[in-house]
């Protein structure tokens, strides 16, 4: 595709250099659909070709790694790994499953609510609930003998698995820093115009997360029961893995102090003069992290999904950045605004929502899919007269509710 697009002679109003760019774009991204080679790869391939077809010079083709909001990304990666290293976040799940563990439904609301506290400061959904809360059911259901594959899943595992699933699809919705791609939601947004702070996005999803958070383990306790309604036994575990835990440790208090510094700078940096992206933020979380001695730099560099998030992020913002100041995307806005001109704007942002949605089987991950369809996407609904603000929020908890590339074996 991105051949024929190279081919192709570019649309009136399209300069050259933007179409070649688009070329070599769609050619990556089709790249990292199909997964030839791994993403990392793929995004090398693509700066070698923008700079070989002398599309971009080599300086623009690595400018997308001084972005500031990949760095927040790389940076969350990190700082999960001390909640998981530390053993704060598996501490609090804990806590909620002795106190709410009684039974099925209240070991299900033990862990959303354990999510719920993690995610504000656990930029990596990944991280949350791979490294945090899926164990920790794994350990729950292995107790009561509840297995995937011998028929014994429904006894209480299956049910479990499903809430703590949708759980992390809800929290990574309600906070810009509980999932990678929504800091490149903000950065995206910001280009059409549309400007989306920490404090603004919390409190447009604080109301709906919750009530989801609230409704869906009910629901799912309804419509999918567990075979096993009673746990005490689950609330006795968390309490005798208290128990072997001891009292907080010094990485533990660091981990949580730093984890209430993130928080307010996130939330209150701009007065204090921090980047409004919250990265600044980020890099005095992981200084204090690493002087502190709870992360090793051993720790860091042993972090390899980061730096090949790193790579591929970086080449796909680089491209997408220059594919809007080469007037690619003010050319598709005024077309696909003519193109919308009195279907109305509710229908219209319905219809495109709903292509959002579906387009992201087509992709591995949530950050690729934003950044080759979110600010195509906002860019129309804006032009066909959505309040801006909103279409960006939609389009934004659409995203986070596409996670599926988390899934958990007991």
């Amino acid at each position: 595709m991105g051949v024929a697009l190279w081919i192709i002679p570019p649309p009136d109003g399209v300069d050259t250099q933007a179409w070649h760019l688009l070329a070599i774009f769609v050619a990556t991204i089709v790249g990292i659909i199909t997964n030839p080679y791994p993403m990392g790869a793929v995004a090398m391939f693509g700066i070698a070709a923008t700079s070989l077809t002398g599309t971009l010079t080599i300086e623009q083709s690595v400018s997308g790694f001084g972005e500031r909001v990949i760095w927040l990304i790389v940076i969350a990666f990190f700082i999960s790994r001390g909640f998981i290293k530390t053993g704060l976040g598996a501490r609090i799940a804990y806590l909620f499953m002795a106190a709410f563990g009684q039974t099925s439904l209240g070991l299900a609301y033990s862990l959303v609510a354990a999510d719920l506290t993690l995610a504000p400061a656990m930029p990596s959904n990944t991280a949350r609930a791979a490294g945090v809360i899926f164990p920790i059911v794994g350990s729950i259901v292995r107790s009561y003998g509840s297995h995937p594959n011998d028929g014994t899943a429904r006894a209480i595992g299956a049910f479990l698995m499903k809430t703590a699933y949708q759980g992390t699809v809800i929290t990574s919705a309600m906070f810009v820093t509980a999932m990678a791609a929504n800091p490149i939601i903000v950065r995206l947004a910001g280009d059409a115009g549309v400007q989306l702070t920490w404090g603004g996005w919390a409190l447009a999803a604080i109301v709906p997360g919750l009530v989801s958070l609230t409704v869906m383990p009910w629901v799912l306790y309804t419509v999918y029961p567990p075979g096993i309604r009673e746990t005490p036994g689950a609330k006795e575990l968390a309490r005798t893995q208290l128990r072997e835990m001891g009292p907080l440790k010094s990485g533990e208090w660091t981990m949580l102090a730093t984890f209430v510094l993130l928080l307010c700078l996130w939330i209150f940096g701009a007065p204090l003069g921090l980047d409004g992206t919250g990265t600044t933020a980020a890099f005095i979380g992981l200084s204090l992290l690493l002087l502190s001695g709870t992360l090793t730099w051993d720790d860091v560099l042993q972090e390899q999904g980061a730096w090949n998030t790193l790579v591929w992020i970086s080449t796909l913002v680089m491209m997408a950045n220059y594919l809007n100041e080469l007037g690619l995307i003010p050319w598709f806005a005024t077309t696909m605004g003519g193109m919308v001109e009195g279907i109305g704007w509710v229908p219209a942002l319905l219809a495109l929502s709903l292509v959002y949605f579906y387009s992201h089987y087509f992709f591995a991950s949530n950050t690729a899919h934003v950044v080759a369809m979110y600010a195509a996407f906002l860019t129309i609904a804006i032009a066909a007269g959505a309040p801006p603000a909103l279409a960006a929020l939609v389009l934004a908890f659409l995203e986070s509710s596409l996670n599926c590339n988390i899934c958990y074996r007991p």
